[in-house]
């Protein structure tokens, strides 16, 4: 039975409204109250194991935001969230990708989207099911709720040593809220341009359990509408021209964010057992259907569909779609993990921690409003593509012993552990009309869903791939001033063998409030079993010889890839080096400084394509390789080349009394510059891609906050700065690249408490309604801006946010 996950306009606004009644009842009730005005708990729980550090005696640069700054955005996803916050995180906005408009790639410092381990409540979450942009295969962060977050910590460093693969660029750790209180939200927001409608509602509660105990659970629920920045296709204002008795839609396709909807959950429990020892459990829950737009099918140019044959006799498809026919490709998705375990805290001599989580992410693509034309009028119109699934298992014990020595001034924190993974990718076929070769096909009609052909026979399975790992992590402090630490972790992957990685970090306070800080660590990326053993293939039938053809990316294990050059995937593997400079004041100044060095080497990309010529099938055939008479051409991932990517970060806060009220200043800067060093890409050959590649992210990016209290009424205003960056202009000669300026955004909101626990907030992102320069590469499609955009490119956007707590 295929699982559906529909939500109607109507219910929509019912949400929305039952989400602002519950509010002000929420107002009321709270109105006697007192709000929780605790400060944000400053201890750093990230990229340590040490339990009393802060933002600025932790080692490594850490940066935190609490709730008050993740709920200051428009966007309920919580990757745009940390994309406005935090400068060297980026999101690509990308309109129409086959997956990546829904399940959007995200980086830190330019690095791959999945060279950055996302944990909540320090666990592992898992992996999306979906292969991005060169095989990547990250988290979708936009399935934890927000709601649900009382911070999030940000380790801006190498951290294979201490949590295994993915850290190479660092950590995102999401930390769930656990406090007692009750708490709702209703927020509508729309793009200046009209389109867009937003809508969000969430709820949260929170309770004591006996002996310290906590309950909390939250629900969110979002509706977004699409956008549209597009221009008539010249090829459909020369079509209308040419047919007038017929009505094109203006635009005939759909550039711009997806309609798309989400509903999430999280809950986080813990209970005492005996003396300082508590079961716990948490996890988080979610459902998605997202859709958008593909390329209009003109009926005077696309032959392989509008073609009448005697094989149909009677059959044309302008009867069915005389305008032509823009796809609609969609995405049904779940989301979930569990995370379940009993840990002894609150000693200062030894505290463990033994947990066991799973998670899963199960993609179904469907493709409606096409046909497989091959099939004539027995195709139907809309399809089931198939489902790609991620799940993982992990084990996981960690202890922490502190022995104290005389001759130093801290306990030596040894913080050892052990972790099994079990990861497992599959893919599921689609409809067999989504891919099937229908009679037509000998006429030169296309076989397999228009658009996006579904996951066929030779693409459907399941992969598996086990891990072992146990690390030893070593802190201390040599004097009052001088903090050391070291990590080693050692990892066996029943795919491709053992890796070991280390971490050398220090501090040194050089006088109070001053301190200098620096790592050196090694790092790896695991590949994957979707990377390792999935295709992506399509099929069709040659209309000289009526034979089947094959071609796309192939496993790197499948005996046609490896007669080309392919071989098993290897980890990618880094080293990185970073030193710093921290400080904070008595005077409300805090800040750091931190340049740092990352090389990569493997890293993951799509080989060329080779073409598989007559005389290669013969030997593959004579050699007994199993389907080698149907393959025209090949690629397949492989390690392919190497990087270096250098930069730096700075944070500067700043706290004071002004006037009647408070100022509160925040800025982060972020520098970074990545360049391809050998390899495939680094040959003159490959040079469009290189540029495209090593210039693609700006490499200047800036975010700098103003909130200013005068109770009851708070103003924050917000810049945001994009450096140049590059694209591809579709030009192979002349201008083959399109240079795009900086551009500065500016945000703004104010909000005001009517009573103890009660907020309302209106506000716009983008102020100014600015635009980024428009994009020559496929104008030709309608497209206005660059699909590889590293910022939203919708225009202005305003929004009205009701709040209660208590």
């Amino acid at each position: 039975m295929q699982r559906r996950f529909v939500l109607t306009a109507r219910t929509s606004f019912g949400c929305f409204v039952l989400g602002t009644v519950s509010l002000l009842a929420l107002a009321n009730a709270a109105s006697a109250a007192t709000e929780d005005s605790q400060p944000i708990e400053q201890v750093i729980v990230t990229g340590t194991r040490e339990t009393t550090l802060t933002q600025y005696t932790t080692i490594s640069p850490v940066d935190q935001y609490g709730t008050e700054a993740l709920q200051s955005t428009v966007s309920s996803r919580l990757g745009d969230t940390l994309a406005t916050l935090v400068p060297s995180f980026k999101v690509e906005r990308m309109p129409a990708s086959d997956g990546s408009e829904f399940i959007r790639p995200a980086t830190i410092n330019n690095l791959s989207p999945d060279m950055t381990l996302v944990l909540v409540n320090g666990k592992r979450f898992h992996r999306s099911a979906y292969l991005g942009s060169n095989g990547s295969q990250a988290t979708d962060l936009d399935m934890i709720p927000g709601f649900a977050t009382e911070r999030i910590e940000v380790l801006r460093d190498g951290a294979s040593a201490q949590y295994g693969s993915d850290a190479i660029a660092g950590v995102i750790n999401i930390l769930l809220d656990d406090k007692p209180g009750l708490a709702t939200y209703a927020q509508g927001a729309e793009y200046y341009y009209g389109d867009g409608l937003q809508l969000q509602w969430g709820g949260r509660a929170g309770f004591l359990l006996p002996r310290d105990g906590h309950f909390a659970i939250t629900v969110e629920y979002n509706k977004s509408n699409e956008t549209s920045r597009t221009h008539q296709r010249p090829d459909a204002i020369a079509f209308q021209a040419e047919n007038p008795q017929l009505k094109l839609a203006n635009p005939v396709q759909r550039w711009g964010n997806p309609d798309l909807q989400t509903i999430k959950g999280a809950v986080d429990v813990a209970q005492p057992l005996i003396a300082d020892v508590e079961a716990y459990a948490f996890g988080t829950v979610g459902a998605g259907r997202g859709t958008s737009d593909i390329n209009w099918r003109n009926p005077d140019t696309n032959t392989s569909v509008y073609k009448t044959t005697s094989i149909f006799p009677g059959f044309d498809l302008r009867t069915a779609y005389p305008t032509g026919f823009t796809p609609s490709e969609g995405i049904d998705y779940i989301d979930s993990q569990t995370v379940v375990g009993v840990r002894q805290k609150d000693s200062d001599t030894f505290t463990w921690d033994v947990s066991g989580s799973y998670g899963l992410n199960d993609s179904r693509f469907f493709l409606n409003n096409s046909i497989n034309a091959s099939m004539g009028p027995e195709s139907p119109h809309d399809f089931n593509l198939g489902h790609m699934i991620e799940s993982e298992f992990d084990l996981n014990f960690d202890a922490v012993y502190r022995l104290r020595l005389g001759f130093l001034p801290d306990a030596v924190n040894i913080a050892f552990g052990a972790e099994h993974r079990q990861e497992t990718f599959q893919i599921k076929n689609g409809d067999l009309a989504s891919y099937e070769i229908g009679p037509g096909a000998a006429a030169g009609l296309a076989s397999g869903a228009n658009g996006f052909p579904g996951f066929n026979d030779q693409e459907a399975g399941i992969w598996s791939q086990a891990s072992y790992a146990g690390y030893l992590d070593i802190q201390t402090s040599l004097t009052q001033d001088w903090q050391v630490d070291v990590a080693i972790r050692d990892e066996s992957y029943d795919d491709f063998g053992n890796t070991f990685n280390y971490k050398f970090s220090s501090r040194y306070e050089i006088v109070p409030g001053l301190a200098v800080r620096g790592a050196y660590s090694t790092g790896f990326k695991a590949p994957t079993p979707g990377q390792s053993h999935s295709t992506n293939i399509g099929q069709g039938l040659d209309t000289v010889t009526l034979q089947v053809f094959t071609n796309g990316r192939l496993s790197p294990t499948n005996p046609v890839a490896e007669y080309f050059g392919a071989k098993p995937l290897k980890p990618e593997e880094s080293k990185s080096a970073t030193a710093g400079l921290v400080w904070e004041t008595g005077f409300g100044l805090t800040g750091s400084v931190d340049v740092y060095k990352t090389d990569v080497t493997k890293r993951f990309t799509e080989s060329q394509t080779f073409k598989v010529t007559d005389a290669v099938r013969a030997k593959l055939e004579a050699e007994g390789v199993s389907g080698a008479s149907g393959f025209t051409s090949v690629s397949f991932f492989t390690n392919d080349f190497n990087t270096m990517t250098r930069g730096i970060d700075v944070t500067l806060n700043y706290g004071l009394p002004l006037g009647p009220g408070n100022l509160d200043l925040t800025g982060s800067y972020s520098y970074n510059s990545t360049k391809v060093t050998s390899g495939a890409m680094a040959e003159t050959a490959n040079y469009a891609s290189r540029v495209t590649y090593e210039q693609g992210m700006p490499q200047h990016n800036f975010t700098g906050t103003v909130v200013y209290t005068i109770d009851p009424v708070t103003v924050t205003a917000r810049v945001r700065y994009y450096g140049p960056w590059t694209d591809s202009s579709g030009n192979t000669t002349g201008n083959i690249f399109q240079r795009f300026g900086g551009n500065a955004f500016f945000d703004l909101s104010v909000g005001y408490d009517f009573m103890s626990g009660l907020t309302v907030r209106a506000g716009a992102e983008n102020l100014f309604n600015t635009y980024p320069e428009k994009a020559t590469y496929q104008a030709s499609r309608g497209i206005d801006y660059s699909r590889h955009s590293p910022y939203d490119t919708n225009g202005g956007d305003y929004y009205l946010r009701f709040e209660a707590r208590m």
